[in-house]
């Protein structure tokens, strides 16, 4: 059997060689390839099996490195996976349990670290010179790594030649005078020589180490927070990657993925638990929240009788259990009824038949883990990924859904009472998240400059615009606009945080509701989105947080909670509760319900401290109602949805093909169309394409700013600019050589909201005009 050659250090953390591993007794041990990387130690048969075929990997953060003698070695985590492994020489498993342990501390303080840090990580600014100072950090740890290793090799060298000369000296002094003394002397002389010779290279190894370490100790600091800085970019483009291709692997695609709210949360009827999904070898992937107290912050009872009004008219009971006692209009469905103007009033005919089906998804299967993998150590943000993990449709169109329940703001325009038009706002801002319960498809990324609109204005009397202001981050900017009396605008980025079982995505941004009647100026924010087991398991979404809903013109507000699922929780699933209260703090209405089937609102008559306190320390507040009046219930799905990617009635209709629409329209996205007939290689090659031509003219943006900016010089910027690292704002971007995204938005105005100070864009007009005219030559070519 011929020495395998030893292994060699590679740049950074990386580190490759030959290995004899055990397989079993029949075989025994068999030559393979390992390369160490970033924590982990994985293996193939041959250096070419590198690029498609891992055979295992360990994560050396919690695995047990022991020696067994002086070239065996065995790798173990604990019981699942025991690598027992063979160097061909004592010097070269020395060089690996060094780089082994090394690499086991390192991980296992990465680690740590990642948990203290949590959430509080920001990406660093990226300057100008950020890549010179990485590039001279990287380079000074290689060359101390280097001078470790040829310590540690020395220092084995050391002890082994050591313990050779004191055995010698201990056999001279036993010999008597005579003629084997001559051979004893030579044999300590020779050994002493190459002692001596060893310890000159131990000694000058570490003359050099301490030279360097002296002429860097003051870049030490800097380069520790250049290795922090690197791996926080690392996990925010991990973070980037798993919101955009997080539709994972489903089995059994019609199954829920939670129970329905009106069983136990808990255990569903067949025994099993939400959130499981698919059978998995490792239970301790399942993410469950802790268990938890009750946490209400308030408790509903049923008011005093004589808190009842007695009415003789043949009115709905709502009116007298709804009515104010100053007079106002109440939430009385029978009084909006009667009025003429009321939509409930009105027979709506769509002036076109939408379409209530779209082909069915292919039966197609990829494992997001598969790609992942193997990008450990690359740069994700330039891997292509497949439109597997999409629906299809765009973020502008999945925007646009928020207005599926529109006739919440319709009602909540011809309201009287600002505190009872918060109501319908609070409605409206939990039914945005009912057609979330099952989508856990992702929207496609809209290219910038990409639009959409949704003209519904004969139908339903409202339309809206949306687009693409910003690409890194994806940011778009939405308005609405109703006959009705409302108007709706928000812009939203995405944030998100990936934590291995879990993905986190928390939107950026304000949105507005203006009703022009009242001039009530309604403002909130949205909550966190949670998709859990993005790696093992069926994929299952949450909303959690809170939304304070404020009235900018008579001070009321709303606060609701988005309670998180909790494995051990009592409660209803998917639960959102709330209280509307006046400028002075004073409650007058409670709401209750879950985001994924209805909300309800009761009137407060009376409210008091309770006696328990909730476990968080406060006391509760115990507020007598009337009786629940319904305000908003989920649309059933349409029949086969499961089948439809869970599309809402809505959503069926909004890739619709449609004349008259701007160039820039997601309906005309060839990829997105490819996908939705089914064309899914086909749709592939065409992504990639969009985003070449996305690219292509990023970096002719750059180059007319440069030129713009250094008329003499006309210097191109640097390969890859065009790939961010960090956005200043919303709507401009920073390449790496410190030059801004000149890109202007096409139909909205980028300045700061007149009411919350914000940097935003808001709809500056001309969009409808522009389509009536049929004159869409101002428009960039995207497609």
């Amino acid at each position: 059997m011929s020495e395998p050659k030893a292994p060699t250090p590679a740049p950074g953390d990386t580190y490759k060689g030959w290995l004899f591993k055990w397989t079993n007794y029949i075989k025994g041990y068999q030559r393979r390839w390992f390369v160490l990387s970033n924590g982990l130690l994985s293996y193939y048969r041959t250096q070419a099996e590198m690029g498609h075929t891992c055979r295992g990997t360990i994560n050396l953060a919690t695995a047990n490195i022991a020696v067994e003698d002086s070239c065996n070695f065995v790798i173990s985590n604990g019981g699942t996976q025991t690598y027992h492994l063979k160097a061909s020489s004592e010097v070269e498993r020395q060089r690996w349990i060094t780089a082994l342990e090394l690499a086991k501390a390192k991980a296992f303080r990465m680690q740590a670290e990642s948990d203290d840090s949590g959430d509080e990580s920001t990406p660093p600014a990226a300057g100008q010179g950020g890549g010179a100072r990485n590039s001279e950090v990287q380079s000074t740890l290689r060359t101390l790594g280097s001078k470790v290793e040829d310590l540690s090799t020395c220092n084995d060298l050391i002890a082994k030649h050591g313990s050779a000369l004191q055995r010698s000296l201990s056999e001279l002094e036993g010999v008597r005078l005579g003629g084997e003394t001559s051979e004893k002397i030579r044999q300590v002389t020779e050994r002493a020589t190459l002692f001596r010779i060893t310890s000159n290279a131990m000694i000058n190894a570490c003359r050099d180490f301490l030279a360097l370490a002296q002429a860097h100790s003051k870049r030490w600091q800097k380069a520790l927070q250049a290795e922090r800085e690197q791996r926080v970019r690392l996990e925010e483009t991990l973070e980037q990657l798993a919101k955009q291709h997080n539709h994972l692997e489903r089995a059994f695609r019609g199954a829920t993925v939670l129970p329905p709210s009106q069983s136990n949360p808990a255990i569903d009827s067949k025994g099993s638990v939400p959130g499981k999904g698919d059978a998995s070898d490792e239970d301790e992937e399942n993410e469950f929240f802790d268990a938890c107290e009750d946490v209400q912050e308030f408790i509903t009872v049923p008011a005093d009788p004589k808190y009842h009004r007695r009415s003789g008219s043949n009115v709905s009971g709502i009116s007298s259990e709804m009515g104010m006692d100053d007079g106002t209009t109440s939430l009385d469905e029978q009084s909006m009824a009667s009025n003429p103007e009321s939509p409930q009033s009105q027979e709506v005919v769509p002036v076109r038949k939408r379409r209530t089906r779209i082909p069915d998804k292919p039966n197609y299967s990829l494992n997001l883990w598969s790609i992942m993998k193997n990008c450990i150590g690359k740069e994700l943000s330039k891997i292509p990924m497949p439109v597997n993990f999409n629906e299809p449709l765009s973020m502008l169109q999945r925007l646009s859904e928020d207005l599926e329940y529109y006739e919440l703001l319709d009602r909540g325009a011809k309201c009287q009472s600002s505190l009872e038009q918060m109501c319908y706002v609070a409605a409206f801002t939990v039914s945005s998240y009912s057609t979330t319960v099952h989508r856990t498809g992702k929207p496609f990324n809209p290219l910038l400059g990409e639009t959409f609109e949704l003209d519904r204005l004969q139908e339903s009397g409202y339309r809206s615009l949306c687009e693409q202001v910003s690409h890194h981050p994806p940011a778009a900017a939405h308005h609405a606009i109703s006959e009705r009396g409302w108007t709706l605008r928000q812009e939203i980025a995405l944030a998100s945080k990936f934590r291995g079982k879990y993905l986190s995505i928390m939107p950026l941004g304000s949105i507005h509701c203006i009703f022009e009647k009242s001039n009530n100026h309604y403002t909130w924010k949205k909550v966190t989105t949670t998709v859990h087991n993005i790696i093992v398991g069926k994929l299952w979404i949450d909303q959690s947080g809170e939304i304070d809903i404020v009235n900018h013109r008579t001070g009321d507000r709303c606060h609701l909670k988005f309670a998180p699922y909790s494995y051990f929780s009592r409660d209803v699933a998917r639960k959102v509760t709330g209280v509307v209260t006046d400028k002075d703090g004073k409650a007058h209405y409670v709401l209750s319900g879950t985001w994924d089937e209805k909300m309800e609102c009761s009137r407060v008559m009376q409210s008091s401290r309770g006696g328990e306190n909730g476990a968080d320390g406060r006391q509760k507040t115990v507020y007598q109602t009337l009786k629940a009046k319904e305000l908003w219930r989920k649309t059933p799905l349409p029949e086969g949805a499961e089948n439809m990617y869970y599309f809402s009635t809505l959503a069926l209709t909004l890739n619709e093909p449609e004349e008259g629409v701007a160039p820039t329209d997601s309906r005309k996205r060839p990829d997105q169309r490819l996908m939705e007939q089914g064309r899914w290689e086909e749709a592939n090659a065409e992504k990639q394409r969009l985003e070449e031509k996305q690219r292509t003219a990023r970096r002719e943006r750059e180059r007319e700013a440069n030129r713009s900016a250094n008329p003499e010089e006309g210097k191109e910027p640097a390969d890859g600019a065009e790939e961010v690292e960090i956005a200043t704002e919303p709507s401009e971007t920073t390449d790496k050589s410190g030059h801004q995204d000149s890109y202007k938005a096409m139909w909205f105005d980028r300045c700061v909201d007149p009411m919350t100070g914000e940097p935003t864009h808001i709809y500056r007009g001309g969009y409808w005009e522009t389509k009536e005219q049929g004159n869409w030559d101002s428009c960039p070519d995207i497609f």
